[in-house]
């Protein structure tokens, strides 16, 4: 009892649930933030809506903590795979900042908007080849295909990008991904 008393006074805790239950904030936020949309204006619209698409499919990717156990299963017992703690800096911190920072570059130039429609291309593809190779459903495919292709199209076909903005999105978007896959098949030590 004093054990647990004293892990809650120090946080450790709280910051254990944070990460393994973060996407149940998700879900409702998406919501919310649907609702202000047609406060929106223009070619802003589109950029606007990828922050709460990507958490309407980080629900259907996260909830249960399917994703993780997922790609654990996958990469199998010698690769460091993922924690909660991974997942929720993914998540939270390069995506959802990544695309409220983005959101704010593209009211500057909406150009920058092509690196919220990376993020959404580049991580449906994946899902999409997952599935192909594994012949199965993998956590997040749906909402890949159904909101992350037709939203991403939308912005490339929406936002005047030049070349260097359409290169650095890219860019920045395979790094992080590559990040990601670099980090999650090390070898557990």
């Amino acid at each position: 009892m004093a054990d647990t008393i004293g892990k809650a006074a120090n946080g450790e805790d709280r910051i254990g649930r944070l990460t393994a239950n973060w996407v149940y904030g998700a879900l409702p936020m998406a919501v919310l933030l649907i609702l202000f949309a047609p406060f929106v204006e223009g070619v802003a619209l589109p950029v606007y809506l990828a922050l709460p698409i990507y958490m309407l499919h980080q629900y259907e990717e996260h909830d249960a903590d399917r994703f993780r156990k997922s790609i654990n299963r996958m990469l199998g017992p010698k690769a460091r795979g993922m924690s909660h703690a991974s997942v929720w800096i993914i998540n939270v911190i390069f995506v959802w900042f990544l695309l409220l920072a983005v959101f704010f570059a593209a009211s500057v130039d909406p150009g920058w908007g092509v690196v919220a429609a990376y993020l959404m291309a580049i991580n449906a593809l994946v899902h999409i080849v997952v599935a192909i190779r594994a012949r199965q459903y993998n956590p997040g495919l749906v909402t890949a295909i159904l909101l992350f292709l037709p939203l991403s199209a939308w912005i490339f076909a929406a936002q005047p990008a030049s070349l260097a903005q359409y290169l650095a999105g890219a860019v920045l978007i395979i790094a992080l991904h590559a990040a990601i896959a670099f980090r999650a098949t090390r070898p557990v030590r």
